[in-house]
């Protein structure tokens, strides 16, 4: 990946490849189909369980008995992050080599358990959402090249050793809770995930990346 350089008021600044520019109210309609078509309700956020990582394992080893051991399978999301407060859902990046071609991998899926949800594009990146009912799970598909399971991978390993920002991003969890937003609880905690990013991206020694403030 390559650092990209953007102008801005005629100032050329450096964008990591995984910057994502802040949109907010992105996630309402998204949330909503998940809401509507989950097979299992999580209920509201809680302190780490350390029985996520055992449900994580039988999402893998239901994933790779359908599909085969050579698409990767990631643990994402907060259940992925020792310490820190989650809704029970797992959160699971898989790839396979050609996402339109369902008919090479859902079938499969869905013969073990999985549902699909809906087909949608993040960023450009076609997405596929599957859910699953036990262990309670979200399942996302992509491309190989897709930058979001990049991002969601970087984002679990920053909030892994940085304790800070765990405490951020849970307060973050329990205002949006508390706040009753309902469908926009992804939206809600938006900000800060946004925030979040930024100070990944400017620690990352690989690419340069200045300040990107949300506007």
């Amino acid at each position: 990946m390559i650092s990209h350089r953007l102008k801005v008021d005629d100032v050329v600044v450096a964008t990591h490849p995984l910057w994502r520019p802040f949109t907010a109210g992105s996630n309402a309609a998204r949330q909503s189909q998940r809401v509507a078509h989950r097979q299992t309700d999580p209920g509201p956020p809680q302190a780490h369980d350390p029985r996520w990582a055992d449900a994580f394992t039988r999402v893998l080893d239901l994933v790779t008995g359908a599909v085969g051991t050579d698409h990767p399978l990631a643990h994402v999301g907060s259940t992925a992050v020792p310490g820190m407060i989650a809704k029970p859902v797992i959160d699971a990046d898989l790839l396979v080599p050609d996402l339109p071609d369902e008919g090479a991998w859902l079938p499969q899926l869905e013969a073990v358990g999985f549902r699909l949800i809906f087909r949608d594009l993040i960023a450009g990146d076609p997405h596929r959402q599957l859910t699953l009912g036990d262990p309670n799970t979200n399942l996302h598909v992509w491309q190989p090249a897709a930058v979001e399971p990049q991002r969601h991978r970087l984002f679990v390993e920053w909030l892994r050793s940085h304790p800070d920002d765990r405490e951020v991003y849970a307060e973050a969890k329990l205002r949006a809770v508390n706040a009753d937003e309902g469908l926009r609880y992804n939206d809600a905690k938006a900000a800060v995930v946004y925030d979040i990013y930024e100070r990944v991206f400017a620690s990352d020694p690989n690419h340069a990346h200045d300040a990107h403030p949300r506007s």
